[in-house]
């Protein structure tokens, strides 16, 4: 499970009173509003499984800002309210490689992979120097031909997190993948015992953090769901509201991703998440489908694009349906329908030829195949109250057949 901090909100004019503020250095001030998310990654599964975040924001009755360890002490305590046993390695950054929030995961029985770093672990990679004259420390190598990398470890069991916590004792693990254009290093400490049996297994948990970063944050961010987007901020909970909305939503679409062979196929002929959105958006307008399936095969396999019924206003006339491609009375016979003279025929044929070399006159043919189902819905213009009110006036029969 991979923990991390996102800010999704941020103005120096909008604000409310769960809002966090952050003072320049020019005496600006600027609003923001976090969250911490959390998400359950598999270093081989492109899908994450994201949890309920905790929102960093103003706490009740407090005048100080919120803050990410305070916000995951708050998480933690809710996971466990609700997986009282399920089992869980959490993998985070450097930032939370400290010994109050060891000490926390200690408490609620999770095991951890976290980063650190030799600008703040100074002491840690000196006790680490000092352990290698007399053999605590591992080395070992693995070569991986077919992606072309040398993955090298040096390891140590054993070691305080500090000196001034001599008591929160860690392992660590050093890893360096070495390909033939670039090397990349990583550290990382962990309650896990190291051995080479499996330090290969947690080189890949650590590094597998970075699914929290990419695949959620910057999935919310960059591929069409708007995460930063004002919809609206409210006084006091609207914003934390909306970005809760749009984590349910990204639940449902990763559920999706990992499950249904159909949705994998749509993404994949579309080529992008945004694309894929866009589409489902543009079907959505002019069609109803009956589930979430016939859409899929609408976008998968095609479907041929049906001539739409006009569906009148009925508020202040009678209902008639009408072909935007035939307009011809003996075609509105055909339809059981019938359409007063004068007025209201001239005006209805401007909106009828108005919308149609705009909006219906489409390619068809070659790349169209036959629709999987009816996907065709009624379009509702609504017509100027002149030519409705005279409809009315000069159509009673049509007005009584329309109330049976």
């Amino acid at each position: 499970m991979a923990l991390d901090g996102t800010e999704y909100f941020s103005s120096k004019t909008i604000h409310c009173a769960s809002c966090l503020h952050r003072v320049h250095r020019n005496g600006a001030q600027t609003s923001y509003q976090q969250m911490l998310g959390a998400a359950i990654i598999h270093p081989d599964v492109r899908a994450v499984i994201p949890l309920m975040p905790e929102p960093i924001v103003k706490q009740d009755g407090t005048a100080k800002n919120d803050c990410e360890r305070n916000a995951a002490k708050r998480f933690l305590v809710k996971l466990r309210q609700d997986h009282p046993h399920l089992k869980f390695i959490v993998t985070e950054d450097s930032l939370s490689s400290n010994a109050p929030h060891i000490e926390t995961l200690h408490t609620h029985g999770l095991h951890s992979i976290l980063g650190v770093k030799e600008g703040d672990h100074a002491s840690l990679f000196q006790q680490v120097q000092a352990a290698e004259p007399s053999g605590r420390v591992t080395s070992y190598e693995r070569h991986d031909r077919a992606a072309g990398l040398v993955h090298r470890f040096r390891f140590v069991n054993d070691l305080p997190l500090k000196k001034s916590h001599a008591d929160i004792r860690v392992n660590f693990i050093e890893y360096w993948a070495i390909g033939a254009d670039r090397v990349q290093h990583f550290s990382w400490v962990t309650d896990i015992r190291v051995s080479q049996r499996h330090v290969y297994h947690l080189m890949r948990g650590g590094r597998a953090r970075w699914k929290i970063a990419n695949e959620t944050c910057n999935t919310l961010k960059n591929q069409g769901y708007n995460f930063e987007h004002n919809y609206g901020h409210g006084t006091q909970n609207l914003s934390v509201v909306f970005a809760v909305v749009m984590m349910l939503a990204f639940l449902v679409d990763q559920t999706q991703q990992l499950c249904c062979a159909l949705f994998r196929a749509v993404w994949t002929k579309m080529g992008s998440k945004r694309l894929l959105w866009e589409r489902m958006r543009a079907l959505f307008y002019d069609y109803a489908f009956a589930s979430m399936r016939q859409l899929f095969e609408a976008l998968w396999y095609g479907f041929k694009k049906s001539s739409p019924l006009v569906t009148l206003d009925s508020s202040s006339s009678a209902p008639c349906l009408l072909r935007l491609h035939a307009i011809e009375p003996a075609v509105l016979l055909s339809l059981e329908t019938t359409i007063p003279p004068g007025q209201y025929r001239s005006s209805l044929a401007k909106i009828v030829w108005h919308i149609k070399p705009r909006k219906f006159r489409q390619k068809t043919g070659k790349e169209m195949v036959e629709p999987l189902t009816a996907l065709s819905t009624p379009l509702v213009p609504r017509i100027h109250k002149s030519s409705a009110g005279i409809a009315a006036s000069k159509a009673p029969r049509l007005r009584r057949a329309s109330k049976k």
